[in-house]
């Protein structure tokens, strides 16, 4: 059994929320016809995509990267607009400024978000009771919201089918190689045996940690990547945290997050979430790594920690963990900042890598796609529509 070689406008390697809505993307907003989707899992939107905190970024996250923050801020609106059924609101979230080890100073932390044009007032003194004083300078009360992951799978797979968009699920791409005939081939086998060629105008590769684990004429990122395997711990909050997100800036702290798809919060701490990090290198395999690591939790030192600033958190109940690999560009490590990678392969014209860091760099990376002279094999021009109608369709 083999796939069939088809001619197509565009192959997509990666299922995850950056993959599905490029795909969404190419089929209303370029007219693409014939597009085919290849995802090594199960499921869409089911690695990164869902194992991670579920934070819709506006800004207050990123004090030492302003051009971070400023994205944020401009992206949040658009993302609770276009996806709103996705998003939950029902929580408040406060940011806690630490006394000492944090960056910011409170002050600092508050002129920094009058200066993106985010809404911060003090909190009132019901909950900056819940924090130690003496390690906390000032809690403050934001606007920040978390994503369904699940609603936003079950958006992809409607969009998807509708414009007609093959999905190929437990199918891995191995090979991209340069066509004599000015396509791109791409190798791909099934979990099953099954082996095949998708011939094709472009490529886009959107991986996330495996974007340099091709052979053929593919050749490695000119940015470089880091990789680290991440523990996010599932609890459940005691009765006076669980209306709360928390974070606490802007140092060696923590987060705690409402986590809609499993009614529970994540856990996540800067020290102990990181369990081990290594700079991308093609053949070393990071999903492979992780499925060799021995995933053991930390939420005991997470707990321990996070107790000394948030007392009552020591009375939640641990559930489990999800370990995932996290990848980010090198070059930001130092800022915390989290720019897109969009990059255009000159060896292979029509191939694209794509690496977002946020959920909400979508729009980043849909404004790069606006630049790009990306025309289907059967049609010349198409009529544009407004982003929304085609999201939301």
């Amino acid at each position: 059994m083999s796939f069939p070689d088809i001619n197509l406008d565009a192959v997509i390697i990666g299922g995850g929320f950056y993959g599905a809505v490029i795909a969404v993307y190419l089929a209303r907003q370029r007219g693409f016809k014939r597009i085919v989707l290849i995802e090594r899992e199960s499921a869409l939107l089911s690695r990164a995509s869902y194992n991670n905190q579920a934070r819709v970024h506006n800004g207050y996250h990123y004090p030492r990267s302003f051009i971070t923050a400023n994205r944020s801020r401009i992206n949040f609106p658009r993302f609770v607009r276009d996806w709103q059924e996705a998003v939950t609101k029902d929580f408040s979230k406060v940011y806690a400024i630490a006394r000492r080890n944090s960056k910011v100073t409170a002050k600092q932390f508050e002129r920094f978000c009058n200066e993106i044009g985010a809404a911060i007032q003090v909190a009132e003194p019901g909950v900056r009771a819940l924090f130690e004083p003496r390690l906390i300078e000032e809690v403050f009360l934001v606007e920040e919201h978390v994503f369904d992951s699940r609603k936003l799978a079950a958006w992809a797979v409607h969009e998807l089918l509708e414009c007609g968009v093959q999905i190929r699920l437990e199918t891995r791409a191995t090979e991209i190689k340069r066509n004599t005939g000015g396509t791109l081939d791409v190798m791909a086998q099934a979990e099953c045996g099954a082996e095949g060629i998708f011939s094709c105008r472009y490529v886009f590769n959107c991986t996330y940690s495996g974007l340099n684990q091709f052979k053929g004429d593919f050749t490695e990122s000119r940015a470089g990547l880091k990789h680290e395997i991440t523990e996010m711990a599932l609890v459940k909050a005691p009765l006076a945290l669980q209306g709360l997100g928390i974070t606490v800036m802007d140092g060696p702290f923590f987060s705690m997050m409402p986590y809609p798809p499993r009614g529970l919060h994540t856990l996540s701490h800067v020290r102990y979430t990181p369990h081990l990090h290594w700079l991308d290198e093609q053949g070393i395999d990071p999903y492979r790594k992780l499925a060799h690591y021995e995933q053991e939790s930390r939420v005991d030192r997470m707990l321990r920690d996070v107790g000394r600033y948030l007392p009552s958190v020591l009375d939640s109940q641990y559930v489990e963990s999800l370990f995932e690999v996290k990848t980010v560009l090198a070059k930001s490590e130092g800022d915390d900042g989290r720019p897109i990678l969009f990059e255009r392969h000159a060896e292979l014209p029509g191939c694209y890598s794509v690496l977002g860091g946020k959920i909400d760099n979508i729009y980043d990376v849909l404004e790069k796609m606006d630049e790009e002279q990306l025309v289907a094999t059967a049609v010349q021009e198409t009529d544009r529509i407004g982003r929304t109608e085609w999201l939301m369709r």
